[in-house]
């Protein structure tokens, strides 16, 4: 299968299969969609008559022809065959997303985490628990030496202590067990402080900062409890702190909402005070919920995701470029298949650990109770719901079988498909839809920087 498209004046042509991308004139593009159809070589000649000279048709077609032998246009999906092995493959565990902080100093309407309590009760991570922690991702990585720890919350900061405390355990396991610890930090930039930055820069491999954009809208989104904005308080922390990575290996990390569906302001916003690199993101929310994105408010979505793509293009043009994570795409390499096949890896590969060491498939089950894996102390005790994340692929998902972003996504958040459908091996189709303009978008790009 190929996905044609037409964006910014391109005429862009996917392979699905084989990842190859196209950049054709109009002609060959009407000639790939008529073949993507199932139409004969002699149909193609008849239909176009009228519209292209007869020699140009049939040299078209022998191009295209010529891309089938050599394994760029109409290949074959040489995954769809080989699922069950996938499904039977031996995982380890490479990544914790530890919840230091069920706390949080901020009243974000949006949260998922109901202002870091996650369905619960507020607590801190105890340095005891941390290590157990750290211990059972060590005794259940395997071969495997590089490991990933996220410092998440509510907000990690509220629990800096143990944060330190976690990483010097760390660094001292490293050693005996021959392991690399990747820490990385999420925070709301609160209490960002110069001793946290100075130890971030030295110990941790990325760091989120959380905001939404313009003052308006991040004042509204993400207030104290008393109803005050956060804005013109971390903003100049973020902008030093960015400065002081070099523009490096951290993320200005924003939502975007009903309220604000002209996002790509906001983007904008947050590149002209220095931000090198920015992902703002559509919420995922309940459908009765006021800031949540309608299916109304996709066209005004797909039309921020253009106004995006073209001013990045002038701004790289011009020097003063910046990374867009939903842009970000490899065409020449990209994650190793079993990624591109089932995503993230939670419930398998990464598993979230709440305050008090139980063990959740990611941070967005943390509270679901039938979700609930085990904890840090005994392991994990319910093996069949790895089982079931473990057999969540491309090819589980009805939605996913025939999509042309299937191998970009690897098949969506399964908590965003249980969330709406009470499974995980369903999808959020509102998020479909905006995952695959942005890929559009994300190939485009590549296609008008590759003229320079």
């Amino acid at each position: 299968m190929i996905h044609l498209y037409k964006n910014n004046g391109y005429n862009i042509v996917l392979d699905i299969n084989s990842g190859s991308v196209h950049v054709v004139d109009d002609l060959v593009y009407d000639v790939l969609g008529m073949m993507n159809d199932g139409k004969s070589s002699e149909q193609v000649k008849e239909t176009l008559a009228d519209k292209y000279p007869a020699q140009e048709i049939a040299d078209a077609l022998e191009e295209c022809e010529e891309l089938k032998k050599e394994g760029m246009l109409f290949t074959e999906d040489i995954y769809r065959g080989a699922i069950d092995h996938f499904k039977e493959r031996e995982t380890v565990v490479k990544a914790l997303c530890l919840h230091v902080a069920h706390d949080c100093n901020l009243a974000c309407r949006y949260c998922f985490a109901e202002e870091g309590e996650y369905h619960g009760r507020r607590a801190l991570m105890s340095y005891e628990v941390g290590k157990q922690a750290l211990d059972f991702l060590i005794a259940h990585s395997g071969n495997r030496r590089n490991l990933e720890v996220d410092f998440f919350g509510g907000e990690p900061l509220m629990n800096w202590e143990v944060v330190k405390q976690l990483v010097a355990y760390g660094r001292e396991q490293e050693k005996i067990h021959n392991k690399n610890f990747r820490f990385t930090l999420t925070t709301n930039g609160v209490l960002l402080n110069d001793e946290v930055m100075e130890f971030c820069n030295r110990e941790m491999g990325n760091v989120v900062l959380s905001i939404d954009g313009r003052k308006e809208v991040n004042d509204f989104m993400r207030p104290f409890r008393k109803g005050a904005g956060s804005y013109d308080l971390i903003v100049p922390k973020f902008q030093k702190f960015a400065e002081s990575r070099h523009q490096d290996k951290y993320y200005v990390r924003g939502t975007f909402t009903h309220y604000n569906t002209d996002f790509a302001a906001d983007v904008l916003h947050l590149a002209d005070l220095g931000f090198k690199q920015i992902s703002v993101e559509p919420v995922v929310a309940p459908p009765d919920a006021d800031y949540a994105i309608r299916e109304e408010d996709l066209p005004v979505i797909f039309e921020q995701y253009d106004i995006l793509a073209k001013e990045m293009i002038k701004r790289e043009k011009e020097g003063r470029g910046f990374n867009f994570f939903h842009f970000m795409i490899d065409l020449t390499g990209g994650p190793c298949v079993y990624k591109r096949l089932s995503g993230c890896g939670s419930g398998t590969e990464y598993l979230a650990v709440t305050p008090w060491g139980d063990l959740y498939p990611c941070h967005q089950f943390v509270g679901e109770e039938n979700f609930l894996l085990g904890n840090v102390k005994d392991g994990i005790t319910k093996p069949e719901i790895c089982s079931e994340f473990k057999n969540c692929n491309v090819y589980a998902k009805d939605a996913c079988r025939d999509c042309f972003a299937r191998f970009y996504c690897s098949g969506g958040c399964a908590a965003n498909s249980y969330n709406f459908h009470g499974s995980i091996n369903d999808v959020y189709e509102i998020g479909c839809k905006m995952q695959q303009k942005r890929i559009e978008c994300a190939i485009m790009i590549k296609a008008a920087l590759a003229e320079e």
